[in-house]
């Protein structure tokens, strides 16, 4: 079993990844231990309430089915159950049939360039530095660029600091001004002099194999346009947030991207962590650079547009189980909804401008695994706006048997992520799937929404100074 540990190449680089990462705020596990008690308190007490009124529900699916709105809920309901089981089971099958390509000799490995482009990242980006510096990558073929987007806090010197140490090995610039993490990203591709350029956000570390494993692929398959790497939260031990995420992201990467994976189709290569052809984005950058959606320059999303720009011109795009990286992600309710409202907004205009070319022939061989996971996506947001009015029908008619039908869904439904997690990790911090499930459910249900209303607004949200930093 891979464990995944952070395994970082030298002590100096696990030293400066672990104290330098964010002050280190361990919350005390007896609130750890209240959340999920009081999560399984819940959806017992929910599972002995269903029990206990199945009469009601059988009265209310009767009365139900009289009625037009609810003869609405009931088909909408059971197409939604069988999609979503359907489409699981299909996944499910994929990702048993998912292989990590296994790195190549250092012979076969390309040139590679990492950029790191940085803004109010302080420390942080000094550890990022550092762990990548240490990689077991041969320091001929690694070129190593930082470049602060016109940060207002110390992040610039905190890159010289980083500089000082490791000498030529990398290059560090500064933006005159803040002009967003696309901008930076298109001078350090325009700097660059690798076969393949990895990009890697600088609140990440990476593990010492990391760089190796994920540009191992370009060398494999010669079809392979970009690669996405195995995003796992690396502050996951301060909050209770993060250590909820944590669970989402094993999910999210390590069965929904290997599935995509298999279709040789993934569909996001993560800023945290990517890797991509040289040859495929200079194809692709005089139009990402210059990417709109509505009249208005794109500044968020660039790591979506650029996995869609490469798809759309036929090449391949994986997911290497094996090339880790540790980021940190928001501690507060406040900062983890922008970060969905960014990613939800972003989303929505990619699946717009992918509907544009997934069913023409955009590529050799077959088209139906892309195709699949786009008509998936595109149901997920075209279904928004329904079963929230039908969430708030159930709620308005009969809010007892709504809440308890609802956490004992949960109870169910999360208990795959949270097995699959165990398999993978541990037992322990699996329960953590619940917890997020039900924030999700009761607390983020109207991301997707809102997101749609306001897919024409741009804005990074989460990456300005605090009172707090």
């Amino acid at each position: 079993m891979n464990t995944g540990n952070k395994n970082f190449a030298s002590n100096t680089t696990k030293k400066s990844s672990e104290t330098l990462a964010m002050p280190v705020e361990k919350t005390t596990n007896k609130w750890g231990i209240v959340v999920l008690v009081s999560t399984f308190i819940l959806m017992i007490g929910a599972a002995f309430l269903v029990y206990n009124l199945q009469s009601d529900f059988s009265d209310y699916n009767t009365e139900r089915m009289t009625t037009t709105w609810g003869l609405i809920f009931s088909v909408i309901a059971g197409a939604l159950f069988l999609y979503r089981g359907g489409f699981f089971i299909y996944n499910l099958y994929l990702y048993f049939r998912y292989k990590v390509i296994k790195s190549v000799t250092d012979e076969e490995l390309p040139t590679c360039t990492v950029i790191v482009p940085a803004y109010n990242e302080g420390k942080q980006v000094y550890a990022t530095l550092m762990s990548l510096a240490a990689s077991d990558f041969p320091k001929e073929k690694l070129q190593l660029l930082a470049i602060d987007d016109g940060s207002k806090d110390d992040t610039w010197y905190w890159m010289q600091e980083a500089k000082n140490i490791l000498g030529d090995r990398v290059t560090i610039f500064q933006q005159p001004e803040n002009k967003g993490k696309r901008h930076a990203l298109y001078r350090g591709f325009n700097l660059g002099t690798g076969e393949v350029f990895v990009t890697v956000d600088s609140d990440s570390v990476v593990n010492t194999d990391t760089l190796r494993n994920l540009v191992s692929p370009f060398v494999v398959n010669e079809k392979c346009g970009a690669v996405a790497g195995n995003i796992r939260v690396l502050n996951n031990e301060k909050a209770l947030l993060p250590k909820m995420l944590n669970v989402n992201f094993v999910l999210s990467f390590e069965f929904m991207r290997s599935a995509e994976s298999t279709l040789e189709s993934v569909l996001c290569t993560p800023g945290a962590l990517a890797a991509y052809r040289s040859s495929a984005v200079f194809e692709c950058l005089p139009e990402w650079i210059n990417q709109t959606f509505m009249g208005r320059p794109s500044d968020i999303g660039e790591d979506r547009a650029m996995t869609n720009m490469i798809l759309k011109r036929g090449n391949h795009v994986l997911f290497q189980r094996n090339a880790y990286a540790y980021t940190n992600v928001p501690e507060r309710y406040s900062g983890l909804y922008k970060m969905f409202i960014r990613w939800g907004r972003s989303n929505v205009r990619e699946n717009i401008a992918m509907s544009k070319y997934v069913f023409t022939n955009f590529r050799e061989g077959s088209k139906i695994g892309s195709r699949l996971l786009f008509i998936n996506q595109f149901l997920k947001i075209i279904m928004s706006y329904p079963l929230i009015l039908i969430m708030f029908y159930f709620v308005a008619s009969h809010p007892i048997l709504f809440l308890s039908s609802t956490l004992l869904s949960i109870l169910i439904y999360s208990s795959f992520p949270a097995f699959f997690y165990a398999k993978r990790y541990t037992l322990a911090e699996s329960f953590w799937a619940y917890s997020y499930s039900i924030l999700y459910t009761f607390g983020l249900f109207w991301i997707t929404p809102y997101a749609i209303a306001t897919a024409s607004k741009s804005g990074w949200l989460t990456r300005e100074l605090s009172t707090k930093k």
